[in-house]
């Protein structure tokens, strides 16, 4: 069955950096658009970037861009994301996602397939 698992999480402090990965099993990995989300505690959950088969296609959201860099090895079933020059707004779940339609988009309800989630934790 499809599975997506991420890893990476922690507590870091504000300025600090951080990289996810999420690994994607029972499916053909490279053909699918994938994506990160986040959720706060409270608050509902947001888009964070997207990326397509090659690295050469992504989109951020406002927030994070400049400071995120999502990236994928079809190789190895996985993907990643950077996280730099963090502050406490970044603190939530973190969240990989398989999209179900072939263009990059933000809207969470064209992912249908979801990790566990990872925590972030950035303090000040």
């Amino acid at each position: 069955q499809v599975q997506l698992v991420e890893s990476g999480g922690g507590s870091v402090q504000a300025g600090g950096s951080l990289r996810l990965s999420c690994t994607g099993s029972g499916y053909t990995f490279a053909s699918k658009i994938m994506g990160w989300f986040r959720q706060a505690a409270g608050k509902e959950r947001e888009f964070v970037a997207s990326i397509a088969w090659s690295n050469s296609h992504t989109n951020y959201a406002d927030s994070v861009k400049g400071r995120f860099t999502v990236s994928r090895d079809n190789a190895n079933n996985k993907m990643y994301l950077q996280m730099s020059s963090l502050n406490p707004e970044d603190t939530a779940v973190y969240y990989c996602a398989r999209a179900s339609v072939m263009f990059l988009t933000s809207r969470s309800d064209l992912y249908d397939q979801w990790g566990q989630g990872t925590q972030v934790t950035v303090s000040s």
